[in-house]
């Protein structure tokens, strides 16, 4: 589904990802890991579009994306989530699902006027499916709470939620786990594994979590300065000697 072919960013004399390449297989959930300062973010945000690389590029079901926007592949299905969420605080949970659809008939002023009853039938159908998202993340009770009030795990189902209501083909997760309790972890893990097996989403989730990893991802990816280090099963990883040494700190004599 992602291919991405000897990518390279650089930010001055730094170099971020250094001639990258790894492919993300349909309808799996690849486990991007790494140490810190491995590029594993700067790499999502080159596949998402938010930053452009000096050389290399990215393909989507074969087709080159390099260099797009953020909303030009919404538009092909690929969206992402941030380690903090990007919730609107001052607006209710609801409100955040049924502002994702793109295209709104309600978007546009002179639509209002003109169309209303196109705008009512509209605005009732995606107040239906963001209910049904609602009620698949087990947080429909709080869909007339304002976004800003809830935790952070239930603001991570939120932005897994947003997603949803976009009918992606590729998520890109940055660190879902982050700030979240065990069993706020469990109910996202379980709607991530149920939205692969029963939507066919294909899902990229960088995770330092590797419990989480164990359980969700497989192949599991490992970069280290730039570069993927080692590819495999998270048993495969877990006994790899340069994965030890480069990414737990533990030498390879122990």
């Amino acid at each position: 589904m992602i291919k991405v072919e000897n990518l390279v960013k650089r930010f001055g004399g730094l170099t971020a990802v250094d001639d990258c390449t790894l492919a993300v297989p349909a309808g799996s959930i690849t486990a991007v890991i790494g140490p810190n300062g491995a590029g594993k973010t700067t790499l999502f945000s080159i596949i998402a579009g938010f930053l452009t690389p000096n050389s290399g590029r990215v393909l989507m079901d074969g087709q080159d994306i390099t260099g797009l926007s953020p909303p030009a592949l919404f538009h092909k299905g690929l969206v992402r989530t941030f380690q903090i969420p990007h919730e609107l605080s001052r607006m209710t949970v609801l409100e955040n699902l049924m502002l994702v659809p793109a295209d709104q008939t309600g978007e546009r002023v002179w639509a209002a006027w003109l169309q209303p009853g196109r705008v009512r039938r509209e605005e009732r159908k995606i107040r239906e499916r963001a209910e049904e998202v609602l009620q698949f993340l087990n947080l429909y009770e709080l869909r007339n709470e304002l976004a800003g009030r809830l935790s952070g795990g239930q603001k991570k189902l939120l932005e897994l939620g947003r997603t949803m209501m976009t009918q992606p083909r590729v998520v890109l997760l940055d660190e879902p786990a982050a700030g979240v309790n065990r069993t706020l972890l469990g109910k996202l893990t379980e709607a991530i594994q149920r939205l692969n097996e029963d939507h066919g989403y294909t899902f990229v989730v960088i995770e330092h979590d590797m419990e989480m990893i164990a359980e969700l991802c497989s192949p599991v990816i490992v970069m280290a300065q730039g570069r993927v280090l080692a590819e495999g099963s998270m048993a495969e990883i877990r006994s790899n000697r340069e994965v030890l040494e480069a990414y737990l700190g533990v030498a390879e004599e122990a």
